[in-house]
């Protein structure tokens, strides 16, 4: 029988800094999932914690005029604090320091000895002391303008070592690993990623140094103790060590319970620890795989990764006190598409929470409520027969839950996010038409209907939401008169998506998202270069060199006003099994958002990437200019999305 229950680990994060927003975003991610599966009535288990053995941590606590046990214990507080601010709930934070976890890394380097899966040589090479991690010279480092060898990953110098050390026959599984691979297709997304894991070990798998005798804050090696055990080697058994492995019988029996992990998240510069190492080591002791790593990208600022060597981190407790805890959250899962880098920007942050969240939904349920209680309609009851536009809006709720469970399950937050948005403009839109302030003058059953259809949408809605927005949904339920109790589950409810709930309104207790003054500085827009009024002369091109061109057919899901400037917008298109795509488009002048969203248009799509206003155009938006000013190119009738025009 299936296992109902899902187990979820974040990264251990090294503790040489204090969290920023690059760590809150991985482990953020893990409570949404975690939450999502509670939603699905799954048994939950979401692990976080510290990486606090190796030698960067070694010489920071130098640095710091500390013992490195003192200095790694100074840390902890910082972590434990951002997570409970923004709600992560985590059901284990495990430190590599604890001596359960030191028990089962010694105990697994024992069986694998035994085995003679562990050797003793000199390792000979380059090491990144910053991303504790052995490099080839060639295919893993640069040259700096110093001609100095640097990591590919974080650009700081590499070290020359000439040392004693403890291999681990990595090279006896390269075979296995590729095997591995080819039957499992879908272990790690987004796919680009697998190409680089397979591009890896097709090159030839070396043995790998899993002992350091050099370094002496670590694990003791069992059997020489003038070796501490690799921090690489150390820090990945943290997923098995914290539910049991390697203790008594109890605690074998949770572990195998728990085991394998459905998910473990992570940011792209470690996957090669996660997709190589962390197999063959599994392999190496007989345990099974686990079953996905969910792989994203780095959060830049001013187009860097957000590092704390780096300087350019952002405090999320900065951002929590001014902006919002679920404010935050939803931004950065909303916003940053987890298969590639997303450029953080607090004027975007201010936009996406007007628009999204004050305008779209909140805004919603207060005209709602307000209606329904100002006419005396504080008991709402669902209609036995749904018909008509309401019967349209309850069916692509249904279809909303399909599309969104399946964008998580491979977690595509943005994508799921902007399927939210889309119907919620949907609702606006039937609540909109449906002019329910009018109907109730002359059709109480009308009126009671509309009200009862855009209550069961945000009702839906807000369970979607929950796993984003913990605080807030629950605050939108109690609004509707709901109370919500995630050990429920709520799987059936969003699955068949019914709509035969009764709602008890509440007097209002306040706003569920209050619109943000601007509190960044408006960026100057760049000017335009502006163009000769002088018509050029047409230069005929040849049928080949239009064929070039492709044009596809897509719908606009979200649009939103790019802070500085006043012409853009940026568009999220869907383009079917193309995918979606950013465009920016400079037409704000002509159209509002709400005449874009939900239109078919016709795009450039293959024009190479452009920067504008500190964001990538994927793409162009075509117009027909004339004396009337723009109009949209499009179909004359609605086609699929990712539609070839020929």
């Amino acid at each position: 029988m299936q296992k109902n229950s899902f187990y979820v680990t974040s990264p251990i994060y090294y503790v040489n800094a204090k969290p920023h927003l690059g760590t809150l975003y991985s482990t953020l991610i893990c409570d949404a999932l975690a939450r999502w599966n509670k939603v699905l009535g799954s048994e939950v288990f979401f692990l976080t914690g510290t990486d606090e053995h190796g030698q960067k941590i070694q010489e920071k606590a130098v640095l710091e005029n500390m013992e490195p046990q003192a200095f790694v214990d100074s840390m902890i507080p910082a972590f434990k604090q951002v997570w409970e601010l923004f709600n992560l709930s985590y059901d284990k934070f495990i430190r590599t320091t604890d001596v359960d976890h030191e028990h089962a890394v010694v105990s697994w380097i024992k069986q694998l000895q035994e085995q003679g899966d562990i050797y003793k040589a000199v390792y000979t090479g380059w090491y990144c002391v910053p991303c504790e991690t052995f490099i080839n010279i060639g295919s893993e480092c640069i040259k700096n303008e110093r001609q100095e060898y640097v990591c590919n990953n974080c650009k700081r110098p590499l070290k020359e070592l000439e040392e004693e050390s403890y291999f681990f026959k990595l090279s006896a599984f390269q075979d296995r690993l590729l095997a591995f691979y080819a039957a499992n297709p879908n272990f790690i997304t987004p796919r680009e990623r697998m190409n680089e894991v397979l591009s890896f070990v097709k090159s030839g798998l070396k043995d790998l140094s899993i002992s350091r005798k050099t370094v002496s804050w670590g694990i003791p090696f069992p059997g020489d103790a003038s070796h501490t055990v690799y921090v690489w080697g150390d820090a990945l058994n943290n997923y098995i060590s914290a539910i049991g492995y390697g203790g008594d019988a109890a605690a074998m029996e949770q572990f195998n319970h728990w085991w394998p992990a459905n998910v473990h998240v992570m940011a792209k510069d470690i996957v090669r620890f996660h997709a190589v190492y962390w197999p063959a080591f599994l392999m190496a002791a007989g345990l099974a795989l686990p079953k996905k790593l969910l792989v994203h990208g780095y959060i830049l600022t001013d187009s860097q990764k957000m590092s704390k060597s780096l300087g350019n981190a952002v405090d999320p407790v900065d951002l929590a006190t001014t902006y919002g805890v679920d404010q935050v959250r939803y931004y950065l899962l909303k916003q940053m598409a987890i298969n590639q880098d997303g450029n953080f920007s607090l004027g975007e942050l201010e936009d996406i929470v007007n628009a999204d969240l004050a305008n779209n939904l909140g805004n919603l349920l207060n005209r709602s409520v307000t209606l329904a209680l100002k006419n005396e309609l504080a008991i709402v009851k669902s209609p036995e027969l749904w018909d008509g536009k309401a019967a349209e809006l309850r069916d692509k709720c249904g279809e909303l839950y399909v599309h969104y469970a399946e964008a998580l399950e491979n977690g595509m937050f943005h994508v799921a996010l902007a399927d939210v948005c889309k119907f919620l403009s949907e609702v606006n839109a039937y609540f909109h038409a449906s002019q329910p302030w009018i109907l109730v003058k002359s059709d109480r059953v009308a009126f009671a209907t509309t009200i009862a259809a855009t209550c069961n949408a945000l009702h839906h809605v807000a369970l979607l939401l929950w796993p984003i927005m913990p605080k807030k949904m629950v605050e939108l339920l109690k609004a509707l008169g709901i109370e919500f109790n995630p050990t429920l589950g709520y799987k059936e409810l969003l699955h068949l998506c019914a709509w035969q709930q009764t709602f008890t309104l509440p007097v209002p207790e306040g706003t569920l998202f209050s619109r943000i003054e601007k509190i960044v500085p408006v960026l100057q827009p760049v000017e335009p270069v502006k163009q000769s009024t002088k018509e050029s002369a047409m230069t005929p091109i040849t049928i080949d060199e239009f064929a070039k061109v492709e044009l596809l057919v897509g719908t606009i899901l979200t649009c939103q006003p790019v802070t500085g400037s006043n012409k853009l917008y940026r568009l999220e298109v869907d383009f079917g099994h193309v995918g979606q795509r950013q465009i920016l488009s400079g037409v704000a002048q002509s159209f509002t958002c709400e005449e874009l969203v939900n239109k078919q248009a016709i795009f450039v799509t293959n024009l190479q990437p452009r920067a504008m206003m500190g964001l990538e155009s994927h793409g162009m938006l075509l117009m027909a200019k004339d004396a009337q000013g723009l109009t949209l190119a499009t179909v004359a009738k609605g086609v699929t999305n990712g539609t070839r025009l020929s």
